[in-house]
Formats: C-alpha cells, sequence, structure tokens
C-alpha cells in the first residue's frame, strides 16, 4: 500500500459522513453545517441545459474540451474581472475544482528535483497538501494567523525555502475560515513568486459568493498572468456540487502543458456537463439569487453569535463562519455537544496539515460551520444551538 496513504488522516468529510449516519440510525434530525454542500437547488435552466445535451450517442470527450464552452469562460473572465484570456490557449476544463487541484503536482512536481517544495496556508483545503504528497513533493504549511488576517505570508517564509519552492497555493476567499484578500496582498505575493520563479495557483471557487459590491473578491489573473493559474468551480457559484465542473485558467505554456499530460489521468469533462456549465457561467442573474439567500442565512447567524457572546471571523465573502469556542471551553467539548443534539459542525484541527512540520499546525479553538441548510432549517438549527451552549457555559 502507498505509504503517502497510511500516514495521512482520515478525509475529514468522510469522517463527517460516518457521523451523519450514526446519528440518522439514533433518530435525531440533523442539521449539517459540515459540509459545504448547498441544499438550494440548482437552477431550472442549468438543468434544462444538461438534459437537452445528453447525447443518444455518447462518446469519449476531450480534454480541451468544447470550444464554446471555453468561449463561455473566456466571457466570464472579462465580464468579472475584466481579463482577456485566449479560450483556445489559456482554459481548459476540469471536473470541478478539486481534481484539478489534486493532479496538478503531478505534472510540475519532480520529487528528484531539489525545487519541489509547495507552500500553501494551514488551516487549508486538505487537497493542497494530499495531491504534493501524491506526487512525492515536500510539503511546507504556513501557519495562518488572526492577527495577519488569516492572509498567507510568504514574505515571512525563509527565503531557502523559497528557492526550493516549485508550487504556492492561495486560496481567498478562504476555506475554512472565509478571510479575503485584496489586489495589494495579491500584488505582493505575484512579485515574491515571480522573484523566486514559483508557480502562483489560486484557488478561487469562492470568488462569486459575496455579499457587497466594495468586498467583491478579485481573481489573481487581474494582477499579471505570468507563472500563475487559477482554478475555478460551479459548484458553490451555481449549485452545481454534484455536477463535478469547473476550469483551470492562466499561464499559457503552463495550461498547455497541463493539459497534455491530463490525458494520462482519464479526467476529460462529459460533453453534456460542458453544456450545463457553459449555461451557468453565461448567466450572473441566478448568482445573485442565491448570494442573497446565503447572505439571509449569514445575518440570521451573526445576531445569534452576538446575541450569545460567540466569537467569529465577519464573513465578507463565502458561506463559512470560522468560530471560536467559548472561553474555557475546549472546542472538542464545544463540537462534540452540539454533535449530540444533531448540529454538525467542522472543528478547526480537520483542516491543518495531516502530516510533516507539526510545529506548523493551526490553532485548535476554532471551528466552522457552512451556511448549507435551508433557511428554516437554519432557524430550527439556532434555537437548539442556544440550549446547547446554555448549558456548556451555564447562562
Amino acid at each position: 500500500m502507498n505509504k503517502v496513504i497510511e500516514s495521512l488522516k482520515p478525509y475529514p468529510m468522510e469522517e463527517l459522513n460516518r457521523i451523519k449516519n450514526q446519528l440518522i440510525q439514533k433518530n435525531i434530525p440533523i442539521y449539517d453545517f459540515g459540509t459545504g454542500d448547498p441544499k438550494e437547488p440548482t437552477p431550472e435552466f442549468i438543468r434544462k441545459a444538461l438534459i437537452e445535451a445528453v447525447p443518444e450517442v455518447s462518446q469519449y470527450p476531450s480534454v480541451a474540451g468544447r470550444k464554446d464552452f471555453r468561449m463561455a469562460v473566456a466571457d466570464y473572465l472579462k465580464r468579472r474581472f475584466n481579463v482577456q484570456l485566449d479560450p483556445e490557449t489559456q482554459i481548459i476544463p476540469s471536473n470541478g475544482s478539486k481534481e484539478a487541484i489534486f493532479h496538478f503536482p503531478l505534472v510540475f512536481i519532480d520529487p528528484e528535483e531539489e525545487k519541489n517544495y509547495v507552500i500553501f496556508g494551514t488551516p487549508a483545503y486538505p487537497v493542497y497538501e494530499r495531491g504534493t504528497l501524491f506526487a512525492n513533493g515536500n510539503v511546507y504549511p504556513v501557519k495562518l494567523k488572526e492577527e495577519d488576517k488569516f492572509l498567507l505570508r510568504l514574505d515571512k517564509v525563509p527565503q531557502e525555502i523559497l528557492k526550493k519552492t516549485k508550487i504556492v497555493w492561495i486560496n481567498y476567499p478562504h476555506n475554512p475560515t472565509g478571510a479575503t484578500a485584496d489586489k495589494e496582498y495579491l500584488k505582493d505575493i505575484y512579485q515574491i513568486c515571480k522573484e523566486n520563479d514559483i508557480i502562483l495557483c489560486s484557488d478561487e471557487c469562492y470568488a462569486e459568493i459575496y455579499f457587497e459590491e466594495k468586498d467583491r473578491p478579485p481573481s489573481i489573473l487581474e494582477i499579471g498572468e505570468d507563472n500563475v493559474v487559477a482554478f475555478h468551480s460551479l459548484s458553490k457559484r451555481s449549485g452545481m456540487t454534484g455536477y463535478r465542473t469547473g476550469f483551470v485558467a492562466g499561464d499559457e505554456k503552463i495550461i498547455q502543458k497541463y493539459k497534455k499530460y491530463r490525458a494520462s489521468f482519464g479526467v476529460a469533462t462529459p460533453d453534456f456537463i460542458q453544456q450545463a456549465a457553459k449555461a451557468a457561467w453565461s448567466d450572473d442573474k441566478h448568482v445573485k439569487e442565491r448570494n442573497n439567500i446565503f447572505n439571509q442565512k449569514r445575518n440570521l447567524f451573526i445576531d445569534f453569535f452576538n446575541r450569545i457572546g460567540l466569537e467569529y471571523l465577519y464573513p465578507k465573502a463565502t458561506f463559512y463562519f470560522w468560530i471560536k469556542s467559548p472561553k474555557n471551553i475546549p472546542v472538542k467539548e464545544y463540537v462534540k455537544a452540539l454533535l449530540k443534539n444533531g448540529i454538525i459542525t467542522s472543528p478547526g484541527e480537520n483542516f491543518c496539515a495531516g502530516t510533516q512540520i507539526s510545529e506548523n499546525k493551526c490553532e485548535s479553538e476554532y471551528f466552522r460551520i457552512a451556511l448549507v441548510p435551508t433557511l428554516e432549517d437554519c432557524k430550527k438549527a439556532i434555537e437548539i444551538w442556544e440550549k446547547v451552549h446554555k448549558s456548556l457555559v451555564g447562562a
């Protein structure tokens, strides 16, 4: 068996599924704030585009993807970020962002070279680390700190590490904290990567979930294209988590090399999925409608957390809350008490780097909730949560 697999903690979403099954067997109503899989329906026009595109004879799709899909993505990037990319050479489809992120180091990391390090912030989406380890690269997780607004401070990484680094992953708006980055931060990190010949990979799958125009997240593609790759997904933007569709875009040389070797992974996106995705990327109205629902949920929990005195990072974007356990109550105890009452959350340690450099593990007093239950279920969960909270803090 691959020793890398044995060295990793269980994938956190699989652990949550196991816990949910136990609650179901006990007939406890579940309010699942653990997995970022919203319950709002996929818009009808997207479902219709998929159905109409299902062919009588289904044949192998190409890794390069449909031209009309790539053009729709190019139009979206121009419309949303005022970035002009060539749909022929700078854009390829992916099966959601997760598989593309996981496979990227397999193409660009040579474990026999000295320059085989991959830097990412922790807490983090686990796939940055896991994709690197499966590619036999060296991971260098950097602890994200509250005083740095949970931004990856590449300027604080030792120069000897930067010289050995091949890839840097950033993810803003950020999972799990919900932290955001402005253009000045992106310019700084872009410059450091450029000076050290590092591929800067930006996971931007939450770029469309924001609540005020002044907080609209930028893309790294607005800063530059040289040695830059952006990963996007329709999972959150359009409620298409089960469709597994997104795109990778950026530096032409990198995209073309990645496209060439993706054929080995067997990850070409089905044509009918691309047709549904094309419809989604071509429309912005449904995104605003979905964000309005997320905003209603967000406001519910802002009022609730303020009322009971829980500390949290104010979410300008994403549908996540990054919450501190009450003083003198260990986060595991607090999360477990909620869990017993059917409220599923994600402890912060689920997002910590799973192996190596143990001193860089993230803080343990945080936990995350994802605003995925319906608005009505959020209200019901808050009633239960408040009772649990009062029983723990003695209020």
